[in-house]
Parts: C-alpha cells; structure tokens; sequence
C-alpha cells in the first residue's frame, strides 16, 4: 500500500510538471478598434487591421498566447497601467507626455499628419500662414492624438478645433460637411480618400509633421518591452513584417 501510494504520489508530481512545463503564457494587448486599416472591427466585431497583425506576429515571434483588449483610445494607457492589458499596440504616437506614463518600443511604424479637405475646395499650403489663413474655420481631429494635440499647440484660438472620439467619426463628419477640413495620420486618411465616402477629399499642403513616431506602450520599467523590440527586430529582419506591409499599403511605412 505505502508503495502504491508514493508511486500515485510521483505520478501527480510528474504531470503537474509536465502540464507546467507546457503551459502557454498569455499576454493581453490593448487595441482601439475604429481606426482602419490600423485597427477596426469586422461585421462579426472582431479586431482586425495592421495593429493586430504586427501584434499577432509579435506575441507567435515571443511564443506567448496574445488576447485583445478593446478601449477607447484616451482609456488605452489607464487600462495598461491598471493591468488590464500587458501593452498596448493601437498606433500610438511616442510623445514626451505619453512617455510620463508608460514605456515605448522601438516605432513600428512611422506616420506624417496631414490635412484633407474637398477637393473643391481652396486651401493653404503654406505653413507659416496657416493661422491666418485658416482664421474662422473649424478643423477636425480625433481625440487625445498627435493631430489634436498639435492643432491646440499651433492654431490655438484662431480655430475652431472640433475633436471626435474615433477617426472613423471624425471622417464620417467630414464627409457630412461638419468641419471645414480634417487634420489627421496620413495612412488612415490615405485609406478613407480610396473609399466611396472620400472620393471627393484629397491631401491639403504637404503634412505639418514628418516623422510621427508609432511604438508599442507596455508599463514603466517592464522588461516586457525589451523582449517586444527583439521581436520586432526579428519579423522586419526575416520578411515577416514586409507581407503585413505590403497586404496594406503600397509603399513601407516603417
């Protein structure tokens, strides 16, 4: 009997080993979900988009098993500091504000901000007259982005800044005539101007920024970013992150 005992004894302790040996770790990545090609839900509601892709490649690169989180935009870095998500990866610009609150990798992609308006419709080019030129106009953007932030730091009071919870609101508005112009990322107003609703906007002047950094925000001194910038590395070293590119767009926007 005692030796039927310590033998049912080894038995448990061998799979409880095993079972922990093959145990998959998950993760929980924080996306927006109303910014295509970026991030947007499909009819079913499920995330898909570049974002997630990158994201998907990531997580299999790291072999942890990755879940998404859904926020609004401006509830994304509050969800990861409170630990509802493990980092976030929903086309979040690196800025000195955002980088108070939370680490970033390495950009995964690089962005400029442009303006769209109707294509009828006269507009400045000349970035040092904006702010006259555009006296009196209401200008849209989406809330708590790069594109707000600089039209409150640039235009302040000439303006009339309108802001949207979500680009895709801030487009549908546009279209409606609800604002005299959009400001906005570049690659996600390229991607509207292709639809039937965009078809009468174009791109204003050349883009008011350049280089509009894109990286992924994991908490403060999380190791966790360290092993998201090696495999980061590793799928743009191997092709990987050029097949998810190249399903999107027609020219590389790392």
């Amino acid at each position: 009997m005692h030796a039927c005992r310590t033998m049912l004894l080894a038995t448990i302790a061998v799979l409880a080993l095993t079972t922990q040996a093959f145990a998959v770790e998950k993760m929980k990545m924080g996306i927006q979900g109303a910014n295509p090609p970026f991030n947007s839900k499909d009819t079913s509601g499920q995330v898909a988009g570049f974002d997630l892709e990158i994201g998907n490649a990531l997580c299999a690169r790291m072999k942890v098993e990755c879940e998404v989180v859904t926020s609004d935009f401006d509830g994304l870095i509050p969800a990861l500091n409170e630990h509802q998500t493990d980092f976030i990866i929903s086309s979040m610009s690196i800025t000195d504000e955002r980088k108070q609150q939370v680490d970033f990798t390495a950009p995964y992609y690089v962005n400029k901000l442009q303006f769209v308006a109707l294509k009828s419709k006269d507009f400045p080019t000349d970035k040092s007259t904006l702010k006259q030129t555009l006296l009196d106009k209401t200008i849209g953007a989406p809330i708590a982005t790069q594109a707000s932030d600089w039209l409150q730091s640039n235009l302040g009071a000439a303006i009339t800044i309108k802001l949207y919870g979500t680009p895709e609101k801030a487009y549908s508005d546009l279209a409606n005539g609800g604002v005299d112009a959009l400001l906005a990322d570049k690659y996600a107003s390229y991607e509207w101007l292709k639809s039937e609703a965009g078809h009468n906007f174009e791109f204003k002047g050349e883009p008011v920024v350049e280089r509009d950094q894109v990286g992924i925000a994991v908490r403060k001194d999380d190791p966790l970013r360290d092993r998201l910038n090696t495999a980061l590395k590793s799928i743009i070293e191997d092709g990987s992150y050029k097949k998810i590119n190249d399903k999107y767009f027609p020219f590389s926007i790392l």
